[in-house]
Order: structure tokens, then C-alpha cells, then sequence
């Protein structure tokens, strides 16, 4: 799976204001306490993450468009996937994730046989 991410300046818990940390956090940081929740779920369903960095303007794309942070996870099935974002104690966390993020984008991709 391809993750597009960009963070919000300052993250907003509205939504979720019993995972509000005391004092403002960026939109990076409640992101960072996202991953830190999720990995051992993923890793549980037999995901992991293969690549995350930072992203940037397009070369080839439109100009108005950025991502702040791209992130390809790879999951041992569809079946794995919809188990794991589904799974009660993952979702607790999911707060920090609507905190964080100001827009982002999930494209499923499927390896073709050579």
C-alpha cells in the first residue's frame, strides 16, 4: 500500500480529545505517536513497512499538489489488512492518525507476475 501524508501544522484531537497530549503538538509528531501505536499491530498481521521518507513536490504532477511524508507498507493479504484495520485495540490509536493528517491518499497495489 502507497501513503500519500500531509501533517497538519498543529494537530487537532477534536475528534479524539482523550488522546490530546497536555501542551499543542505538530501534525508530524501526533503522526509519529500513530506509528508508535500501530507497528506492533501491523507487524502481528504480518504487515510491515518497507519504506517511509519524506516527500515533496511532484516532478511529473501537478505543481499545487505536495505530501509531506510517503510511507509503502506491504500486507500479507487483503484479508490481513481489513483483520488488522479493523482490530479493536489498533483503532484505539487511530485518533492520533485523524489528528495528525490534513489529507492523504491509500492506493492498494498488487504485484504483477514476471
Amino acid at each position: 500500500m502507497l501513503n500519500l501524508l500531509r501533517f497538519r501544522d498543529v494537530a487537532d484531537y477534536a475528534q479524539t480529545p482523550a488522546l490530546q497530549p497536555g501542551t499543542p503538538i505538530s501534525g508530524e509528531e501526533a503522526y509519529r505517536r500513530y506509528m508508535e501505536h500501530t507497528r506492533p499491530h501491523l507487524a502481528a498481521s504480518g504487515g510491515e513497512i518497507l519504506f517511509f521518507g519524506r516527500g515533496g513536490d511532484f516532478l511529473i504532477g501537478p505543481s499545487e499538489e505536495r505530501w509531506d511524508a510517503v510511507m509503502l507498507v506491504r500486507q500479507a493479504s487483503a484479508r490481513a489488512f481489513l483483520a488488522f484495520a479493523s482490530n479493536e485495540q489498533y483503532l484505539d490509536g487511530m485518533g492520533h492518525r485523524l489528528a495528525a493528517l490534513a489529507d492523504s491518499r491509500l492506493l492498494p497495489l498488487v504485484p504483477e507476475a514476471a
